[in-house]
């Protein structure tokens, strides 16, 4: 493998069609397309401050890395790339990607990240910014997470979240096959048009959360006093354990709650309207 270190470059594509290299100590300043069409490749201590770094590039690893707001839209259209203990302050990251894996990892910037990416791993990870992120992105797997930024994982399929803390409003719109275990998500309009939404001892906060949910699951949840007007048009299976502000006009299922302050079941609820509400307090 080449070692490329102590070294800077610039302008566009200085290491172009790069194979098989290892960079220490560079710094990539502004350009566009630096290590485009390359593959294999470890960078470790590195900055990058332009443009499109790794684009179509089969095959690479940051470690301890940088990346500047400048180095905006630098992952895109590649298979297989790694990102350990780096900072990312640029939005717009991970586009037509497959083959993520992001470990340690503190995003400040996080704008549209993750755009229809497939097979995805986020660990001990800290997110920030992060309007849009995971946008038709499939196959996903995340734990210890933390993740500040509304409007994600809207449209995404088969993504599974452990021990994390989402402040996201209007998350996991549309998606389907998602669960969400041990974590809190705060944020209006949660789940809304989800398909097999499953939600294990989880907290949840924020208006009108899980609205129009097919075949939704919750197991020992606990929901915010603001979680008001839950479940209307859903058809769900739910144990909740706690206290509940209102549910409003579920569609079908079981809801099993130990206090509620208010049941709506008024002229609009759609057939089959037939859900079971056992109060147990």
């Amino acid at each position: 493998m080449k070692l490329i270190k102590d070294q800077e470059f610039g302008g566009e594509r200085p290491l172009y069609t790069l194979h098989d290299a290892k960079l220490e100590n560079v710094t990539i300043h502004l350009g566009e397309s630096s290590i485009k069409e390359s593959g294999n490749i470890e960078a470790e201590n590195c900055t990058f401050e332009g443009k499109y770094v790794f684009w179509e590039c089969r095959g690479f690893k940051t470690t301890n890395c940088l990346y500047r707001e400048s180095a905006r839209s630098s992952l895109w259209y590649s298979e297989n790339g790694t990102l350990v203990n780096c900072r990312v302050e640029a939005p717009k990251m991970f586009r037509r990607m497959k083959g993520i894996r992001i470990e340690n990892c503190d995003f400040t910037n996080a704008q549209e990240t993750l755009w229809d990416c497939d097979d995805v791993v986020i660990m001990d990870s800290r997110i920030e910014n992060a309007d849009y992120l995971g946008m038709h992105t499939n196959n996903v797997r995340i734990e210890n997470y933390h993740q500040e930024g509304n409007y994600s994982f809207q449209y995404s399929k088969n993504v599974e979240i452990k021990n994390s803390l989402l402040n996201s409003k209007d998350a996991f719109w549309e998606c389907e096959n998602v669960t969400l275990t041990d974590c809190e998500i705060n944020g209006e309009y949660l789940g809304w048009y989800s398909k097999n939404l499953r939600l294990i001892r989880c907290h949840i906060t924020g208006e009108q959360p899980l609205c129009y949910c097919e075949n939704l699951y919750m197991e020992d949840c606990t929901m915010g006093e603001d979680a008001n007007l839950a479940f209307e048009y859903s058809t769900l299976q739910a144990t909740i354990k706690g206290h509940v502000h209102s549910i409003k006009n579920p569609t079908s299922g079981n809801i099993e709650v130990e206090s509620v302050g208010e049941i709506i079941i008024d002229e609009n609820q759609k057939s089959p309207a037939n859900c079971k509400i056992k109060v147990k307090g």
